[in-house]
């Protein structure tokens, strides 16, 4: 589950969510959502997104891809203004980075719209573990939400989310089989709660193994463990 709260800093916004939730700091990841500086006639403000109870099965983190985006079978052109103005939007957005691209509609499901990224600069523009994509994706998704609160953005290239996806449940596998050889548990590297719960499900059914999240903040670690 998910909330939002406000406040002057993160630590008051934080403060919020501690007690309209009920629940301790280490019980819940935060991401922040806006940041505003304080001026000379203006007060600071930050928006969190505070992640609580079962938060490696949130909804919202979902950035998988439909196999319509990969099949290419998808009409790309946008249906209305609010996808028009999107694809502008991350357009000029990767203009003003320094780089040429082109956006498109990839998918529609519901209130959640994929847009992919054509562009010889699609290695820089994913990043290092799809860090720069990600980071592109959050403030598409800020723009977006002046639109229309109820719209989710998911920023592609190169299907690089589907092919990102197949590594951590290969690597899952393989450090699983591991456990189960040696005896020993091993934590994986830092992921989001979307990325955590790949891991939770593609090993949920293997024996000889459980999984639990450790660790504080959005990015947590899963550490596989050995069971009799």
């Amino acid at each position: 589950m998910q909330s939002d709260f406000e406040g002057r800093t993160e630590q008051e916004a934080i403060d919020k969510a501690v007690e309209e939730l009920g629940l301790d700091r280490d019980e819940f990841d935060v991401e922040i959502l806006e940041s505003s500086k304080k001026g000379l006639f203006k007060k600071g403000n930050v928006k969190i997104r505070v992640y609580y109870g079962n938060d490696d099965s949130a909804d919202e983190d979902d950035t998988s891809v439909p196999e319509e985006e990969v099949s290419g079978i998808f009409d790309p052109e946008p249906e209305n203004d609010n996808e028009r103005k999107i694809i502008d939007f991350i357009e000029t957005l990767i203009q003003k980075m320094g780089y040429s691209g082109n956006a498109f509609v990839s998918f529609r499901r519901d209130s959640k719209i994929g847009i992919g990224i054509e562009s010889t600069d699609s290695s820089i523009l994913i990043g290092r573990k799809g860090k720069n994509l990600d980071a592109i994706q959050l403030v598409t998704n800020v723009f977006a939400g002046n639109l229309d609160p109820d719209l989710k953005i998911v920023v592609d290239s190169e299907n690089y989310r589907m092919r990102h996806e197949e590594q951590i449940i290969r690597n899952a596998y393989k450090t699983a089989e591991i456990v189960k050889r040696t005896g020993r548990s091993r934590l994986l590297d830092p992921m989001n709660p979307f990325e955590r719960r790949l891991v939770h499900t593609a090993l949920n059914d293997v024996d000889g193994v459980d999984t639990k999240s450790e660790g504080d903040g959005l990015y947590k670690q899963v550490r596989i463990i050995p069971v009799k």
